[in-house]
């Protein structure tokens, strides 16, 4: 699949992919259930990645949005607008500007878990994290943003703390609140079937594989789990490991276990 990558990366040269595939020796849909075993993902989300990637790399030259359109081998602006622009986590312009001016807003509440703080765009909420000291929330989130404006708006986002304060007591499902994130294909492949998750159920990391049709990828369903910045919004805290045992969580065992808790307890009630 080595040949295929190396081809999906670069801009389109007009060959389909049932030509690439009969030139190999495969049928399309033989080479495309492959693709999809070996590597993770489908063609499709292959393509828009490496397409988002070129693009990304156009707008850093300043070339003009609609120039780089093209340049990344989309057929048209529609196209780009529909499948790229969102894996941007910005509008075009201003990534071109290094996303400089981009306002961030942020609140933070304390539960029993911890501190929350939960931060978001105009699109949704870009970022969810726990621990026991706000200052090292807030250092940590700067580094995730960082040619954001960051300010703070409780009164904006007070929707948004009282969905995620009632998420941590297991009384509401933060899986409602909309997110503004950024990632591989995988990634949000990975993140889009952990927020299909009931709250009060689990999932193995084989589970999560299988489901977005990526049996063997187990691994990688761990590493994206690891990457996810949005806690409880993508409730990667829903997935466990094979025996059962809790495995890992980027914001302490702990409190995955306790949320794992309440989240079960409010479902038998």
């Amino acid at each position: 699949m080595t040949s295929v990558c190396r081809w999906l990366e670069q801009p389109d040269d007009g060959e389909s992919i049932a030509t690439m595939a009969a030139r190999l020796g495969y049928s399309e849909r033989h080479l495309r259930r492959r693709f999809s075993e070996i590597v993770g993902v489908p063609i499709g989300g292959y393509l828009r990645v490496q397409q988002a990637e070129r693009i990304r790399a156009a707008l850093r030259t300043g070339m003009r949005v609609t120039d780089a359109v093209f340049e990344a081998g989309y057929g048209s602006s529609r196209a780009f607008y529909e499948h790229g622009a969102p894996r941007l986590g910005m509008t075009p312009g201003r990534y071109r500007a290094g996303g400089r001016g981009e306002r961030i807003g942020y609140t933070s509440i304390v539960t029993p878990i911890g501190i929350v703080v939960a931060a978001s765009t105009a699109l949704g909420v870009c970022a969810v994290q726990l621990g026991p000291d706000e200052a090292v929330l807030m250092t940590k989130l700067a580094a995730e943003f960082p040619h954001a404006i960051i300010e703070r708006d409780d009164d904006g986002l007070v929707e948004v703390a009282l969905v995620l304060a009632g998420a941590v007591r297991g009384e509401r499902d933060p899986t409602v609140l909309p997110v503004d994130l950024e990632g591989t294909a995988f990634q949000m492949r990975v993140w889009e079937a952990l927020r299909s998750i009931p709250a009060g159920d689990t999932r193995t990391y084989s589970e999560v594989a299988a489901e977005i049709g990526a049996p063997r990828a187990v691994r990688a369903v761990a590493s994206a789990c690891a990457a996810n910045t949005v806690a409880l919004a993508v409730p990667c805290h829903r997935v466990v490991r094979q025996d059962g045992s809790l495995g890992g969580y980027r914001w302490g065992v702990s409190a995955k276990q306790a949320l794992i808790s309440v989240e079960a307890a409010h479902r038998t009630s």
